[in-house]
């Protein structure tokens, strides 16, 4: 089966196979929402399976929870934890700065909450992730249903304020429905092109009513795992300064391709 996956989806792989080495016997750790997470959770529980990891996985959806379950990972809630050894996540894009935008999965509420309750947050995403200034992906905001429409127009009248190129939103859809979080809100994103001063609207953004949280995540992420489609990863750690480079094998009948359903 990998020999059909594309280049985006080997960056992915490899990626989270190295992130994975973050794990260790006995540690509590968020387990992430996404593409690249979900592989994650797939190299996390073949450990689990083959190796006898022993491990208790915090996840941020219930997509996460059931992926967790499926592969073998004993699965407990946040309160159970209480704190985390580490997080694992994708984003879908980060800076220089390891500052990112989460949320293109409709879970960012969760994964900040689970991301700042851990020792360390380590982001695995394929290269084509990483941008010199953030925005370009839209901005999701996490709001209540009720008065929705005013928050809209609150935040696109803040933004004239802020150092932004864009400042139309749009509301979230899942067909024909407004997309509903786990929580129960919906998600506007922000067509933004580019953020001038992520903190600053960041803490903005927080202060406005209705707006449960934003996919701005500061100052959170410690690593970075940039996976390449030739196997090939990059590590950045921000806290040790250090860039590490490394390449990945996999083995064309591994199982964890077996059933793949993404």
């Amino acid at each position: 089966m990998t020999g059909e996956l594309s280049p985006i989806d080997k960056a992915k792989f490899v990626a989270a196979k190295r992130a994975a080495e973050y794990v260790e016997d006995g540690m509590r750790v968020g387990l992430g929402t996404g593409s690249t997470a979900a592989w994650l959770v797939r190299c996390l529980g073949e450990q689990v399976r083959n190796d006898g990891l022993r491990i208790k996985g915090v996840p941020t959806s219930t997509r996460t929870a059931m992926l967790a379950r499926e592969v073998g990972i004993e699965v407990i809630s946040l309160d159970e934890a209480k704190w985390l050894d580490v997080t694992i996540d994708g984003a879908d894009e980060f800076d220089g700065d390891l500052n990112l935008i989460k949320g293109g999965g409709g879970a960012l509420l969760q994964e900040k909450i689970v991301a700042t309750a851990s020792d360390q947050m380590i982001v695995i995403a394929d290269i084509g992730k990483e941008v010199e200034s953030l925005g370009n992906f839209p901005l999701p905001i996490e709001v209540i249903p009720f008065g929705w429409q005013t928050t809209q127009a609150l935040v696109e009248e803040t933004l004239v304020s802020m150092d932004v190129l864009g400042r139309k939103s749009s509301l979230r859809m899942n067909g024909d429905h407004a997309f509903v979080t786990d929580e129960g809100n919906h998600i506007l994103d922000l067509h933004l092109n580019r953020i001038g001063n992520p903190r600053q609207l960041a803490m903005v953004l927080n202060q406005m009513p209705g707006v449960v949280e934003n996919g701005l995540f500061i100052d959170i992420c410690d690593a970075v795992v940039i996976g390449f489609g030739d196997g090939r990863v990059e590590v950045r750690d921000i806290n040790e300064g250090t860039v590490e480079q490394d390449k990945i094998d996999f083995v064309e009948t591994d199982n964890l391709f077996s059933d793949l359903t993404e």
